[in-house]
């Protein structure tokens, strides 16, 4: 597939002073506490009880600094679950609200700045701030805007906060490789870890995945979706038309995400009922960039 770039933004959480690192070794899932100035890793912060608050990026900025960016809109949300803990902790918190964001995807992307991506397979990387400003997409990507960005984003399985991490999702929800790209077993204890660990010692297995579907026409989120013996088996959180390429859209086809009942795995056909009538549609695996 072409590779592609997409500009628009997210929100920083900024958690700086001299316990900076231990607060949040302590408060999110990812070891913070290794890793080296420079370096960036994806992390669930959680709720007491193991559900999701958000999924984000956590970079080492500094001895005792660091940038945590998430998707647009959700730093106050990162900031208030932040603070819920932060008693008598040497630590600011600061958000950065529309911070400027460059993704690329599909090739690799090694230039000053650059961020590991979320995803499956994905290869490309993610500029912020000052770097996302003076960086030019590279040559021969194809530039998409927001309609071209959730396709592909949809295809390849990523889950967005507000869709399909809300704060009654379990991470292992999301696949495996959420899980394994955020969650680190070797460290302490950290809020949340419970549910995680607990979760993973049963093998990763959970009431509702979430689901790439490929669907035979156009579906939107809150489309309720059913088996083939007409059962409802969950709904869609997120929805555009069908890539091609993962850069031109398919008319009337569309790629969907939705948290399906466990039964429902790959290779599953199943029928989406739209306002219209019902599509069919297939459960495929995410593809990879």
């Amino acid at each position: 597939m072409p590779s592609l770039a997409h500009r628009s933004q997210r929100d920083i959480v900024r958690v700086e002073g001299p316990d900076a690192g231990q607060f949040l070794q302590g408060q999110l899932s990812q070891d913070v506490a290794g890793l080296a100035p420079g370096a960036a890793a994806w992390s669930l912060l959680l709720q007491p009880a193991g559900k999701v608050v958000a999924w984000l990026r956590v970079q080492r900025a500094g001895p005792e600094a660091f940038a945590l960016d998430v998707d647009a809109g959700w730093g106050a949300a990162v900031e208030a679950r932040l603070r819920t803990f932060l008693l008598r902790t040497k630590a600011t918190i600061t958000v950065e609200p529309g911070v400027p964001w460059l993704a690329v995807r599909g090739e690799p992307f090694d230039v000053e700045g650059a961020l590991p991506p979320p995803g499956p397979g994905v290869v490309g990387a993610d500029l912020i701030g000052t770097h996302a400003e003076h960086a030019a997409a590279p040559a021969g990507a194809v530039v998409v805007g927001d309609a071209g960005w959730q396709a592909w984003r949809i295809r390849a399985g990523i889950p967005a906060l507000g869709a399909e991490l809300t704060e009654a999702t379990i991470p292992a929800e999301a696949g495996p490789w959420l899980v394994a790209a955020s969650v680190s077993f070797a460290k302490g204890c950290y809020t949340g870890q419970e549910l995680v660990a607990r979760i993973d010692a049963r093998g990763g297995h959970v009431p509702r995945p979430i689901r790439v579907l490929e669907a035979e026409g156009p579906v939107t989120a809150g489309d309720v979706v059913r088996d083939g013996e007409g059962d409802v088996v969950g709904s869609v959180t997120s929805a555009a038309p069908a890539p091609d390429g993962a850069v031109a859209l398919i008319p009337g086809r569309a790629v969907a995400l939705a948290p399906l009942r466990r039964s429902v795995g790959v290779g599953a056909r199943v029928l989406i009922r739209t306002s219209v009538g019902d599509v069919a549609a297939a459960v495929v695996e995410p593809a990879a960039t």
